[in-house]
């Protein structure tokens, strides 16, 4: 039996079960890295996108919204949210994400 003992761990395993397609699984080990370190940017990165995978697209802008207050220089993280908006309708949103991704060189 695999034992998880720091966020990392967890967050590993979670892109693992994602290459999968276990989104779910993968969502769930996310969201047991960011309990033992909120300040964990890439596992709301991480959740965000296979949230986006599963067609949540308000919990993906939600995580996006954190990745951006941890690390406001994260243009991958200002673009993903901006597809999410496109899919939630707010095409004015997107449409400033997605420039102002390109403007951080993405």
């Amino acid at each position: 039996m695999e034992t998880l003992n720091s966020a990392s761990d967890y967050n590993d395993r979670g892109m693992q079960r994602a290459e999968k397609g276990d989104y779910q699984g993968a969502i769930a080990d996310y969201t047991a890295a960011i309990a033992l370190d909120p300040d964990y940017a890439e596992a709301y990165y991480n959740r965000a996108y296979d949230l986006s995978e599963i067609e949540d697209y308000a919990g993906a802008v939600a995580d996006y919204d954190k990745v951006i207050e941890l690390a406001p220089d994260a243009a991958p993280a200002y673009f993903n949210r901006g597809m999410a908006k496109a899919k939630l309708g707010d095409s004015e949103g997107a449409n400033a994400d997605c420039e102002y991704a390109r403007s951080l060189g993405l």
